[in-house]
């Protein structure tokens, strides 16, 4: 197998990170009301108990980038495949609450280590005609594992009467075993063995995927690590990368203030706040996750034509006034029928078109190789530092009368205003350009 199978079949198996990423962050929403009975918990602790996999992704997502460096992309997914098939079984069995939370967090290791490793490895084996798409096949499996959590919860849920959520969470064992076992057999990254000095062995791998000039894309890649084989160690945080730096930490602060994470993580919540029966909740839940997945794989089909930028802007548009119907039915009390549901509805299909196809290429892009891991590894820190904070608090505020839903859901609207205005004005287009254009685009040298 070569060519566009051989780089297709290695991003499938690596973007099965991304699935497992989308179910272990997702199947979590189906467990709320069991873990706040099982576990005795108010707003504030079921919150810090959602949030706990999502802290294990924040410290996962910043330490990943070394390991990644030193020993390859591969090999690091390896060993966080065994990271979530651990915590599926232990949080599945868990005997205790301290034991359920250690569970759950070492899932989050693995959440946060395969956000960064799963869209480098496959950026960094695609040609640069096909690499949008390539790793939009990573978010398009995130929101495939967390429809397949949706609907595994909602199945779950009516055919087991006892200890459901234990179910809900064990399940997840069985991708985690098929990602750890089918990673031995893809290659190690091109980009990676050429900083190992491998030469000959990128060589072979830029053969096989295709790639159209081999000579001069490995004379780029060595140029461009020139430095660093010197044995020059390049800092992240330095004058010369404060573009994509700023970029990078803006691009995963907006994406966690759109809101996602508290639809994602407290949807059936959500639908029950507006009336909707236990069982009807769930079942929205897996409109919100066809939703999710329908506009993720339009995005795909015309990120490397309309660019990163466009669908940027559109996305925002569409978000700020579907959340802001969200916060209007929250102030007006106005949950006649299925209104919120359409809204949470449209809101998820214009993040999926923007926001979640774009945020993890991008990320995979904006950084030079020196300090790719680093980078990448920042804006995943940043991303889950969001979704962190948002799981936790969302909860809390939501049932404070003070707050309540209606200011929570305009307060994610109005931060799309800014999203909109911070796309528009500074974020650069990065379609068609190989990795290492991208940088002098930058005034990187």
């Amino acid at each position: 197998m070569k060519g566009k199978s051989f780089v297709i079949s290695c991003t499938l198996v690596a973007a099965l990170g991304g699935f497992l990423f989308g179910f272990d962050t997702a199947v979590i929403s189906g467990t709320t009301a069991a873990l706040k009975q099982v576990y005795s918990l108010n707003d504030f602790w079921l919150g810090f108990t959602v949030a706990i996999a999502l802290i294990g992704t924040v410290i996962g997502s910043i330490a990943v980038g070394k390991p990644g460096d030193l020993y390859g992309r591969k090999r690091v997914l390896i060993i966080l495949a065994v990271f979530y098939t651990v915590s599926a079984v232990g949080s599945a069995l868990a005997w205790d609450w301290y034991s359920f939370l250690f569970f759950r967090f070492l899932g989050g290791l693995g959440v946060g280590g395969s956000s960064v490793m799963a869209p480098m490895y496959i950026a960094e084996i695609s040609p640069a005609r096909m690499r949008g798409r390539l790793v939009a096949v990573s978010q398009f499996n995130i929101v495939s594992g967390i429809l397949v959590s949706f609907f595994s919860n909602y199945l779950i849920a009516g055919s087991i009467q006892n200890d459901a959520w234990r179910w809900m969470l064990g399940v997840e064992t069985i991708p985690a075993v098929l990602f750890f076992a089918l990673l031995f057999f893809i290659p190690f990254s091109p980009r990676w063995l050429v900083k190992q000095n491998r030469i000959e062995e990128a060589r072979a791998i830029l053969t096989r995927i295709g790639e159209p000039n081999v000579q001069q894309e490995l004379d780029e890649i060595v140029e461009s690590l020139k430095a660093e084989s010197a044995g020059k160690k390049e800092q992240l945080f330095t004058a010369k990368y404060k573009k994509p730096v700023l970029f990078a930490v803006l691009i995963a602060c907006f994406n966690q203030l759109s809101g996602i994470n508290a639809i994602m993580y407290y949807a059936p919540e959500i639908f029950k706040m507006t009336g909707l029966a236990a069982d009807t909740a769930l079942l929205q839940t897996v409109a919100i996750g066809v939703t999710n997945m329908i506009f993720t794989i339009l995005a795909m089909t015309v990120i490397d034509k309309f660019g990163r930028k466009t669908l940027l802007l559109v996305g925002s548009v569409g978000m700020v006034v579907f959340m802001g119907l969200v916060a209007l039915a929250f102030y007006t009390q106005n949950f006649g029928g299925y209104a919120v549901m359409f809204y949470l509805v449209g809101f998820i299909a214009f993040f999926a078109f923007s926001q979640g196809a774009v945020i993890w290429v991008f990320l995979a892009e904006i950084f030079p190789n020196k300090v790719r891991a680093k980078g990448q590894a920042l804006g995943s820190f940043t991303h889950w530092v969001g979704a962190a904070a948002i799981s936790w608090l969302f909860p809390v505020a939501a049932n404070i009368p003070l707050i309540g839903g209606g200011n929570a859901f305009m307060f994610f609207s109005v931060m799309m205003i800014l999203h909109f205005i911070f796309v528009w004005k500074w974020l650069p287009e990065t379609k068609g350009r190989s990795l290492e254009q991208i940088q002098k685009d930058l005034g990187i040298s």
